[in-house]
C-alpha cells in the first residue's frame, strides 16, 4: 500500500473509534436500528441531509433526538402541517411600536439537527423555504440573510402509507437529500427488547455526549482525505450513467426508467462511500462501499415509468439491477 494511503488509513482507524462509542451510547435508548444510526452518521460526516421513510412508531424521531444528545448538538423538531407558514419555519420580523423598529425572531430551523416530521404535509412555499436552508445553509428574513449553525443537518420523515392531505416533494427538493432511507420493522427479538425497555411510564435515560461539533468538523476534514482510486471513480460514474442510458451499459432497463440520476448523485455517492469507509475504519474506498450505500443514494433519484409500476418494479429494484449489471473493478 502506498505510504500516503497507509498514513490516512492509520489516522482514519484512530479517528473513527468515536463511531463505536456513539453507537453504544445511542443503543442505551434505541433498540436495534443499526442501519438507521449508521446512515445518520454518514449524513453527519458528509453534511448531507437525510430523508427517512417508514410507518409510524419505528423510532425515527427518537433516533434523531438521541443522536443530537450524543453529539452535543442543538435539536429542533418541526411538525409539518398543511397550515404551516414559511415564517413558522425560518422566523419573521417583529415590529416594536414603541421604538418603531423591527427585530428578527429566529425560527426553529436555527438548530444543528432539524427534524422535519412528515415533511410532505406542508405546502410548496414552506418546502421551498426549507430548500434554501438545505442548499445554501442560510435563510433570508426580510432583507437580511442569516447563516445557519455548523453542523447543520435536516432529517426529514414521511409516511409511505397515508397519502391523503399530502403534497408530494418536488424532484428538485428530493434531489437535495443525500440519502433516502427505508426504515423497516424490528426483528422479533428486538421488539421483545423494546417491550422490556419502553413499556414503562418512567422517563427514558438521557445519553451522555460522546463528541462535539468541533470533533465532527475534524472528522469531515479526514473524510475528505480518504483515497478513492480512479477505477472506483469510473465505477461510480458508470453506475450513475447506467440509470440515464441503460442501453449503453448493455442493460435492458430503458422501458423501466423515466429519468435517471443527476450529476449530484455522482457527488453524493462518492461522498457517502468515503464516509462509509471511514465508519469501517478504512482510509480508502472499496467497490463494496459503493454497492452498500448505493441504493440509499440512488433510490429517490431514479424515476420509474408507468410500465415499471404496472410490472410492480420500483426504483429499488431498478437500482439493484443496475449494480448487478455493471462490472465491479
Amino acid at each position: 500500500m502506498d505510504t500516503g494511503i497507509a498514513s490516512i488509513n492509520e489516522r482514519v482507524r484512530d479517528a473513527s473509534a468515536f463511531a463505536y462509542r456513539l453507537r453504544e451510547e445511542i443503543a442505551q435508548v434505541v433498540v436495534g436500528q443499526r442501519y438507521l444510526v449508521d446512515r445518520l452518521l454518514i449524513g453527519l460526516l458528509t453534511g448531507g441531509h437525510v430523508l427517512l421513510e417508514g410507518v409510524p412508531g419505528l423510532a425515527k424521531t427518537l433516533s434523531v433526538k438521541t443522536l443530537a444528545q450524543a453529539i452535543d448538538a442543538s435539536f429542533r423538531r418541526i411538525q409539518f402541517t398543511p397550515d404551516l407558514l414559511p415564517a413558522d419555519l425560518i422566523g419573521t420580523l417583529v415590529y416594536n411600536p414603541r421604538e418603531g423598529t423591527f427585530t428578527t425572531k429566529r425560527g426553529p430551523v436555527f438548530a444543528q439537527l432539524v427534524l422535519a416530521d412528515e415533511i410532505n404535509r406542508a405546502p410548496a412555499k414552506v418546502q421551498s423555504a426549507l430548500l434554501e436552508a438545505m442548499q445554501e445553509r442560510q435563510v433570508t428574513i426580510g432583507d437580511e440573510t442569516h447563516a445557519l449553525p455548523d453542523p447543520f443537518l435536516v432529517l426529514a420523515t414521511q409516511n409511505p402509507i397515508e397519502q391523503e392531505g399530502t403534497y408530494p416533494l418536488p424532484e428538485a427538493q428530493v434531489d437535495r437529500f443525500l440519502m433516502k432511507l427505508r426504515i423497516t420493522y424490528p426483528s422479533r427479538e428486538e421488539e421483545r427488547q423494546i417491550l422490556d425497555r419502553m413499556a414503562t411510564t418512567a422517563e427514558l435515560p438521557r445519553v451522555a455526549p460522546v463528541i462535539g461539533p468541533a470533533d465532527i468538523a475534524a472528522a469531515r476534514r479526514l473524510v475528505d482525505q480518504i483515497y478513492v482510486d480512479d477505477k472506483i471513480k469510473e465505477y461510480i460514474v458508470d453506475v450513475v450513467f447506467a440509470t440515464r442510458d441503460p442501453a449503453a451499459a448493455k442493460l435492458d432497463l430503458a422501458p423501466l426508467i423515466e429519468y435517471g440520476a443527476s450529476p449530484r448523485a455522482t457527488i453524493a455517492l462518492t461522498l457517502a462511500a468515503k464516509a462509509h469507509a471511514f465508519l469501517e475504519g478504512r482510509g480508502y474506498v472499496t467497490p463494496q462501499d459503493v454497492k452498500t450505500i448505493g441504493p440509499d443514494v440512488l433510490r429517490h433519484r431514479v424515476v420509474v415509468t408507468y410500465e415499471a409500476e404496472a410490472e410492480d418494479v420500483d426504483a429499488d429494484e431498478v437500482v439493484r439491477r443496475v449494480f448487478d449489471g455493471i462490472p465491479v473493478p
